[in-house]
């Protein structure tokens, strides 16, 4: 395994718990890119978290230590062409992962991630990384 990956919110997780399977996964990579909207997603995270201040500083830490690519026009393009697509097959996916996808599309990256429904999204480039 090698190539250019885009890391979902999931995948991100499974990181910050140490998981073994996405560190070693991670090592393959030719390149890693965090999405802006994950980034929002820990951010959220770590105001419902009992340990805030530590959460907080390991995501700005991966921040300061990633590459993170953030949403322009050309992503708001590939959004409303997945959002569309997935309204008429009746196939529709949470906001936030519309945009992850977008993303990766818009770079042409492998999306990382544990969740199934990122499958349903057309030309979209999928790895399920799934602790073992």
């Amino acid at each position: 395994m090698s190539g250019r990956y885009l890391l979902d919110t999931s995948i991100l997780i499974a990181l910050f718990a140490g998981e073994t399977t996405v560190k070693e996964k991670l090592t393959q990579a030719s390149e890693v890119f965090v999405p802006s909207i994950a980034v929002g997603e820990l951010y959220y995270g770590v105001w419902k978290s009992q340990r805030s201040q530590e959460n907080l500083a390991r995501i700005d830490e991966l921040v300061a230590e990633s590459v993170v690519l953030n949403c322009n026009a050309e992503t708001a393009r590939w959004y409303g062409e997945i959002k569309n697509t997935l309204r008429v097959k009746g196939r529709p996916i949470p906001e936030n992962d519309l945009w992850i996808a977008a993303i990766a599309l818009e770079h042409n990256l492998v999306l990382a991630t544990r969740d199934v429904h990122f499958e349903e999204i057309d030309n979209l480039k999928v790895e399920m990384w799934l602790s073992q």
